[in-house]
């Protein structure tokens, strides 16, 4: 039997709400804060795919879109949207919701990758993604874009040389 899972097998989310210390002077959220509670819920989504030590091995994209403020409720979801032999990326969408009046705003979107690691510290195969909504289908698909674009400017850089 193939080694597979959905993205919905380990996907997370999570809350935080922002307080005075966590911000800036301008009153809004650290950009260090935010890519913390990034990197800690796509570990523990790559821990849950894989069912080992997942360590981040990039942070391949990460666009700020809108600001966070004190008081804002963030909210962060995240899910494996491509594998590859040993490593994963994982999709982090972070939105920001008013408590008072219920508004929801995208605030930023990050794109990380981890490597599945064995008890020797090793890389190891991680389960195949097999996606099954829409919009998960829609993920893995221009994930394998961004591999593929990846690729082609690691291999323009070494040219380069």
């Amino acid at each position: 039997m193939e080694n597979l899972k959905t993205p919905s097998q380990s996907s997370v989310e999570t809350r935080h709400i922002v307080m005075p210390d966590q911000a800036n002077h301008y009153g809004t959220l650290f950009g260090g804060t935010l890519m913390y509670w990034i990197d800690m819920i796509a570990a523990m989504v790559a821990q849950r795919h894989c069912g080992k030590e997942a360590v981040t091995a990039s942070v391949d994209r990460l666009n700020f879109i809108a600001p966070i403020e004190v008081g804002d409720h963030v909210i962060l979801k995240a899910s494996v949207n491509y594998t590859g032999r040993t490593s994963m990326e994982v999709g982090v969408q972070v939105s920001k919701e008013n408590p008072y009046t219920g508004t929801v705003v995208r605030a930023t979107t990050a794109y990380l990758t981890f490597v599945a690691l064995d008890e020797t510290k090793k890389p190891c195969p991680v389960p195949q993604i097999k996606p099954e909504t829409e919009a998960e289908t829609r993920r893995f698909k221009n994930a394998v874009l961004r591999q593929e674009s990846n690729r082609e400017l690691v291999k323009k850089i070494r040219d380069s040389k």
